[in-house]
């Protein structure tokens, strides 16, 4: 005979499964629906119930580390009340070298020994040195502030927009004030990386010429001709052409669908993988890479899930030849996928990276920690494989975990093996002005972990004893008791570049005893 509780267990399960199949009838099937819509619905109930259960195996730390005190990826309770949190936590890597300014914007960019350091609006105004930071990183122990990007485009905040292209040596960001910008766009010419030099006075940087795009989010397709800039609601993207960087012009524009993210382009610039809520479309985008006339985009297939939403962004690579994505969510503690892209219309998870503070039975502890810290905790933002084909390690931004680095050689066996989460800069907030960390400090309560809170209360699995902490009442003014890492870390040797609101631009070293780096190593990030 089943007790109360498992009797409520086993009903809160019947009902989500009910909500799964109203949800997915709600919205429709997508409009690339196979023909058997019977068996589309069905796979997608199953992914929409298929939540990740299994953390990676943590990092064996050696020599010189200064390890996590609780569960992997937490920064916990006590730690950050003590003061323990503003020594940071580390695990197989170290610091070189930084500058910290007045913090890092939400995402940031490399080249060749440099590093643009991203804007976010209105606190880069208050700064000094406002707009973008250019930072000479040649001698790694001692980086140096060598110019600033002050166009309109770099004053008015670049979150996730600012993007490197190596093959043309060119430099794009967007201005994007509050979540969604409009009409301005500056391209650069790094070949001196230290000294950026402005490609396009006019349209798009010229106040009185404006670009017809929206902005959240921004990339390049590979050969470095189109830069695509996605709008986030209601859907917009818009691709631009820098075939002439000075002359940048809007090619093709469209809707999505009711959200466009970040995303991936694949290595021949054809398809393009747009996120969306939870999950992404994949675009056939050749005959905008192709410049026919009347380009047409037409969507081949998508794939939705509830283990994780606000997906952002997805890294193109390829194992044995088939080609894969690592996909990041934002929000709800879903961390990174790997999905077989082999086929256009039926993409398919093979593997999920999380940490232990991400699984649906330690959500409750996450939140407990993290009260006082801002709408984001422990959630996955932005990773780059160190290869495009066959990669060997995989580095991402964890927000308020930290630079997490993995093993992915084989992507059946994917394990930690580095971590540097930086010194928290407890009760700095009025330094950092260029930190969204500290300007949304405004906001204590971690809102962004509310879905996959919803779920663990509907499993079961949420205890409102640990959320009940003593950080639990600051729901407001936060105090920086971590940091937010949210920037793509960058491969150099066994060396990462790495930027972090509140710690700002940071030169990590890897031990050689967990990393070497391949002969082919290529920092490969989506956008």
């Amino acid at each position: 005979m089943s007790t109360p509780r498992q009797w409520w267990r086993r009903s809160a399960r019947r009902g989500t499964v009910l909500a799964a199949v109203a949800a997915l009838v709600a919205i429709g099937l997508p409009s690339s629906a196979a023909a058997d819509p019977v068996a589309e619905l069905s796979g997608m109930v199953r992914e929409f119930l298929d939540v990740g259960r299994t953390a990676v195996p943590r990092a064996e730390c050696g020599p010189g580390s200064l390890p996590e005190t609780g569960l992997q990826g937490d920064v916990p309770a006590g730690d950050r009340d003590s003061g323990r949190s503003t020594q940071g936590y580390r695990c197989n890597m170290s610091l070189v070298g930084g500058y910290t300014g007045r913090g890092a914007g939400i995402t940031s960019t490399s080249f060749e020994h440099c590093a643009y350091v991203g804007s976010f609006f209105p606190g880069t105004l208050l700064s000094e040195h406002p707009g973008v930071q250019v930072i000479d990183a040649s001698d790694p122990a001692n980086p140096q502030l060598t110019a600033t990007l002050t166009e309109p485009a770099m004053l008015a905040g670049t979150w996730e927009t600012l993007k490197v292209n190596t093959a043309r040596k060119l430099l794009v960001g967007t201005g994007v004030p509050v979540g969604m910008g409009a009409g301005y766009l500056s391209v650069y010419d790094i070949s001196d990386c230290a000294r950026p030099r402005l490609l396009n006075p006019g349209t798009g940087t010229n106040p009185l010429m404006p670009l017809p795009i929206t902005t959240h989010e921004g990339g390049f397709s590979p050969d470095g001709r189109t830069y695509w800039a996605s709008g986030l609601v209601p859907g917009f993207l818009s691709a631009i052409d820098l075939t002439d960087p000075a002359n940048p012009r809007v090619i093709w524009q469209g809707l999505t669908g009711i959200e466009a993210h970040g995303f991936g382009v694949s290595p021949d610039g054809n398809r393009l993988y747009i996120s969306a809520l939870g999950g992404f479309t994949v675009l056939d985008v050749s005959a905008v890479q192709r410049r026919d006339p009347n380009p047409q985009v037409p969507h081949l297939g998508r794939t939705f899930w509830t283990d994780g939403w606000a997906t952002q962004h997805s890294v193109p690579v390829s194992y044995r030849g088939v080609p894969h994505l690592f996909t990041v969510d934002e929000g709800g503690s879903g961390g990174v996928k790997l999905i077989d892209v082999s086929v256009d219309g039926a993409p398919r998870i093979t593997a999920k990276i999380k940490l232990e503070i991400n699984l649906p039975e330690h959500i409750d502890s996450g939140i407990g920690s993290s009260m006082g810290g801002s709408a984001f905790s422990y959630e996955s933002h932005y990773c780059t494989a160190d290869r495009p084909v066959d990669p060997t390690a995989l580095a991402c931004g964890w927000i308020s975990s930290g630079i997490r680095v993995f093993d992915v050689r084989d992507p059946g066996a994917i394990r930690e093996i580095a971590y540097f989460n930086p010194p928290a800069r407890t009760g700095h907030n009025l330094e950092i002005w260029n930190s969204p960390h500290a300007l949304a400090s405004i906001i204590g309560v971690p809102a962004m972990s509310a879905p996959a809170a919803l779920r663990a209360m509907a499993e079961g699995l949420f205890d409102p004893a640990q959320v009940l902490t003593a950080r639990a009442g600051r729901i407001a003014f936060g105090d920086l008791s971590s940091d937010w890492c949210l920037s793509p870390p960058e491969w150099r040797g066994d060396q990462l570049y790495v930027t972090c609101s509140d710690n700002g631009f940071m030169v990590l070293q890897l031990d050689n005893a967990v990393y070497t780096p391949p002969a082919n190593q290529q920092s490969t990030l989506g956008s």
